[in-house]
C-alpha cells in the first residue's frame, strides 16, 4: 500500500531500481549518479517523515504491513509458547498470549493481533477484541503474576469489539476487570502501542507501570472517522478531527500521557521490521531493568500514583471549576 504523500519518494525508489538495473544489463558504471539519486531520497524521506500531519502518522499506525504483536515476539523474544481460552466461554483470536525469554528473562506476552492481509484480518477480526480475549488476557497476567514473570503487553486495536455477542457476553464487564487487575498486579507491566490504540479496547492493555509509543502511533478514546461524525455529522472531516484531538505520540508525551516516544525507521516500522524492533526491544529492556529494582509494594504505588496523575481535578474530594 503506497499513500499519496509516499509518491514521491516511491517514483524516485523506482528511478534508482531502473538506473541500477541498466547499469547491470550494460555493464556501464552508474554508482555516481545512483548515489546522488540514493542521497536525495533519503533528504526527501527526512523531510516528508519530519513533518507528517496527525492524519498522515493515522494511516502509517494502520499500515497494513506495519509488524503486529506476533511479529514483536518473534523477532525480540525466544522459546515462545502461544497459551489458548479464558476458561470460560472460547479462545479469541484477536488477542493473542504466551510465555516467551526476553533477553533470557521468563516473560508473559500479550497483545491485540491483527493480520497482514485480508484473509488474516478476517481470522483475527481486525485486532477487535471479543470478552474472551479480554478474560485470556487477565487469565494470562495472572498466571504471570502466580510465577513471577514481568508482562509486555502489545496494543494495536481499533477499539473492542462492538457487536452484539461481545455485548450479550459482557464486553464492558471483561475490559474493567482487566483494568483493573492490570493496576494491582504484583509484577513489572510494560504497555507498547504499536499501531492504534483505540478506545478501551486499548485501555485493557494499557493500565501498566509503562506505556510506551512507536513513534507514529496514536492513541484514543475514539477514532478521527467516528469522532467527526459525532461532532460534525460528517465523518469526510476525519482529517479535520486528527488534529484537534491530540492524538498522536508526541502529543501525548507533551500531556505526560506516556513515558516514552520509540523512534522508528525512517518511513515507518513496516520500512524495516528488524530496526524496528530493535529500537522496541532497547527500550522495553531499558525500562524493566528499571522496574525490576522496585519491591512489589512500590510498583503498585507508583503505578497507581501513575494514574491518579492523570486529570488531578476529576478525582474525588477535589473541586471542579
Amino acid at each position: 500500500m503506497v499513500y499519496d504523500f509516499e509518491r514521491p519518494i516511491i517514483e524516485l525508489e523506482e528511478k534508482i531500481a531502473e538506473l541500477q538495473r541498466f547499469a547491470r544489463e550494460k555493464d556501464i558504471d552508474l554508482s555516481n549518479e545512483i548515489e546522488n539519486l540514493e542521497k536525495r531520497a533519503r533528504e526527501l524521506k527526512q523531510t516528508i517523515y519530519g513533518q507528517l500531519s496527525p492524519w498522515q502518522k493515522v494511516l502509517i499506525a494502520r499500515h497494513p504491513e506495519r509488524p503486529n504483536t506476533l511479529d514483536y515476539a518473534n523477532m525480540l523474544c525466544t522459546d515462545f509458547i502461544e497459551l489458548h481460552g479464558d476458561r470460560c466461554f472460547g479462545d479469541d483470536p484477536a488477542i493473542v498470549g504466551g510465555i516467551a525469554r526476553f533477553r533470557g528473562r521468563a516473560v508473559t506476552v500479550i497483545g491485540h493481533l491483527k493480520g497482514h492481509d485480508t484473509k488474516e484480518n478476517l481470522a483475527r477480526n481486525f485486532g477487535m477484541a471479543h470478552p474472551e480475549g479480554y478474560r485470556k488476557a487477565l487469565r494470562l497476567m495472572q498466571q504471570a503474576e502466580k510465577f513471577n514473570r514481568p508482562v509486555l503487553a502489545f496494543i494495536d486495536t481499533p477499539g473492542a469489539y462492538p457487536g452484539m455477542g461481545a455485548e450479550e457476553r459482557g464486553q464492558a464487564h471483561a475490559i474493567a476487570c482487566c483494568i483493573a487487575g492490570m493496576l494491582i498486579l504484583r509484577v513489572p507491566v510494560i504497555s507498547v502501542i504499536l499501531g492504534e490504540g483505540g478506545s478501551g479496547g486499548a485501555l485493557a492493555l494499557a493500565s501498566g507501570d509503562r506505556i510506551l509509543m512507536q513513534e507514529h502511533a496514536i492513541f484514543s478514546v475514539i477514532s478521527p472517522e467516528a469522532y467527526a461524525t459525532i461532532l460534525w455529522k460528517d465523518a469526510t472531516r476525519c482529517r479535520d478531527a486528527a488534529e484537534v484531538m491530540k492524538i498522536t505520540a508526541q502529543d501525548l508525551y507533551a500531556h505526560q500521557l506516556v513515558d516514552e516516544v520509540i523512534p522508528e525507521p525512517l518511513g515507518g516500522a513496516h520500512r524495516d521490521k528488524n530496526e524496528a524492533a530493535r529500537l522496541v526491544g532497547e527500550a522495553i529492556a531499558r525500562h524493566l531493568e528499571e522496574l525490576l529494582g522496585c519491591s512489589t509494594e512500590e510498583l503498585i504505588k507508583r503505578r497507581h500514583a501513575r494514574f491518579r496523575r492523570i486529570a488531578p481535578e476529576y478525582l474525588p474530594g477535589n473541586n471542579i471549576t
